[in-house]
């Protein structure tokens, strides 16, 4: 879209985020869901399509567009975000990018107007971080595949109409060729949810398990018809998804960042305001300088993954960075605060553990470690 446009669409969306949904954080904590009426306004906006491409009815926004987006809506709780996250993300970008075009004419539409909302089911209980070891198993029967496994932890699973899935359709294969990627709607007989899960901050973000009991799915439902092409469309999947989450980081940086200036500005100690004091000039300073290369980092990576280079060392170095960065800053935003921010009545505390998910979801800091130094090496091998 055009930059008029888009800054247009940006000033809506930091409005909705300073009357809407701040306001609101309390009850959604309290709750432990986000209102109705919240995700209603959403799907009015148009949030639920920010990825979509135009022709199909979203707002086709390009990465750096949909990044910045997103960093406003997570000046509010990454919970909200959450609402959106999986639909405009990881659930919907495998059709996007690997689709057939009757898949693409079936869902997009409808992801792009929130009728639909979209889940990712790679994780299991033997399988997070070696994706390629998943244990879910499609068994082609005829014209179907009968599919049987468990997924974990599975973002919006039970607001969900469809599921990205990851399943083993060449059971000889145990590595990544054997894995598809199926749409699979989540009303598909054999599916069913676990219990919703207890987490330690995200309050309002639904996780559950996914069970899957002789699941009969076409073969049409695998993502652009092909078997064994799913590792491949999750990996790319996730590179466009770790940018979003340093956007998610970044939103958050810029809150915490917020509130323990304002407080450093207003709480008194020796007479004095506290953040007259060096050594919390320093922390502050510390907060600034994390959130200014986040930034930038962020900025470069996203203009050249829509110039369309191969960036996935730098998508993974900006999620490491941008995760580990936030809980920098959560931290420090928590000392500033001293007492107070260990008080659940300041929402630096909530915002502490919330945050803390973003070094684990869509490949630990340890994971991205073990992809930047791999890719390093083979860099250096072909030189």
């Amino acid at each position: 879209m055009d930059a008029e446009t888009f800054e247009m669409l940006r000033d809506t969306v930091r409005r909705f985020v300073d009357e809407r949904l701040i306001p609101a954080e309390d009850t959604v904590e309290e709750a432990d869901a986000v209102p109705a009426e919240i995700i209603d306004q959403m799907r009015e906006m148009g949030l639920f399509g920010i990825s979509v491409p135009e022709e199909f009815g979203g707002l086709g926004c390009t990465m750096a567009e949909e990044a910045g987006l997103i960093r406003e809506l997570t000046r509010a709780s990454i919970v909200f975000r959450s609402v959106i996250g999986t639909t405009v993300g990881i659930g919907s970008q495998g059709i996007v990018m690997d689709g057939t075009p009757e898949q693409k004419a079936q869902w997009l539409p409808k992801f792009a107007t929130g009728e639909a909302m979209a889940s990712f089911g790679l994780t299991e209980p033997e399988a997070g971080s070696d994706a390629a070891s998943l244990r879910t198993i499609a068994i082609r029967e005829g014209d179907n595949y009968r599919i049987n496994g468990t997924k974990r932890y599975i973002t919006n699973a039970p607001r969900a109409s469809v599921f990205t899935l990851m399943a083993r359709t060449d059971p000889d294969n145990k590595g990544a060729g054997g894995i598809s990627a199926f749409i699979l709607p989540a009303n598909t007989p054999g599916l069913s949810l676990g219990k919703p899960d207890k987490k330690m901050g995200q309050k309002g973000a639904v996780t559950t398990d996914v069970i899957l009991e002789d699941v009969i799915v076409p073969a049409s439902a695998i993502i652009g018809g092909v078997p064994g092409m799913g590792f491949k469309t999750a990996m790319k999947v996730l590179d466009r998804g770790r940018i979003h989450i340093a956007a998610v980081a970044l939103g958050m940086c810029d809150r915490l960042i917020g509130m323990a200036l304002q407080y450093a500005m207003e709480r008194k100690q020796f007479g004095q305001r506290i953040a007259n004091f060096q050594l919390m000039q320093a922390l502050l300073a510390d907060m600034k300088v994390d959130m200014l290369t986040t930034e930038a980092l962020m900025n470069s990576v996203a203009a050249r993954f829509d110039a369309g280079e191969k960036v996935s060392l730098e998508c993974s170095a900006l999620k490491y960075h941008a995760s580990e960065a936030v809980g920098r800053v959560a931290d420090r935003a928590v000392q500033i605060f001293g007492g107070a921010g260990y008080m659940a009545e300041y929402k630096v505390e909530r915002f502490y553990r919330d945050v803390r998910l973003l070094r684990i979801y869509e490949g630990t800091s340890q994971i991205q470690q073990t992809i930047i130094a791999k890719a390093m090496i083979r860099q250096a091998e072909q030189a």
